[in-house]
């Protein structure tokens, strides 16, 4: 999947918006919403259903993750990590990672390509 500069954005701008609101939980699921897609990163917002995640894997960027609600573990080559609203979590480029929600769990995930 390849982006341009002039992708726009899927969010309305210069607009203040409820984050939270933007991607809603369903059961036994997990919900994306790509927020900002850019040549050079994206923004996606995530609303895991309690146990759902991301099975490991890597990306040849910088990740990083903030959580907004809930809890979930991050594994982060080989690491734990409980990440709880507020929290930040970098994933390296190339490193291994996983996510699966302890609760339901939202949270925002921005890459960056570069």
């Amino acid at each position: 999947m390849t982006a341009t500069a002039t992708t726009p954005s899927e969010i309305v701008s210069a607009e203040a918006l409820p984050l939270l609101d933007l991607a809603n939980y369903q059961e036994g699921s997990i919900v994306s919403r790509v927020i900002l897609k850019r040549e050079k990163g994206n923004v996606t917002l995530f609303a895991f259903d309690e146990g759902q995640g991301l099975s490991e894997h890597t990306a040849p960027f910088d990740a990083l993750v903030q959580a907004l609600e809930g809890d979930a573990e991050v594994m982060v080559a080989g690491k734990l990590i409980t990440a709880k609203a507020g929290h930040v979590v970098l994933l390296p480029a190339g490193q291994p990672h996983a996510v699966k929600a302890i609760t339901r769990f939202k949270m925002v995930l921005t890459m960056i390509r570069s």
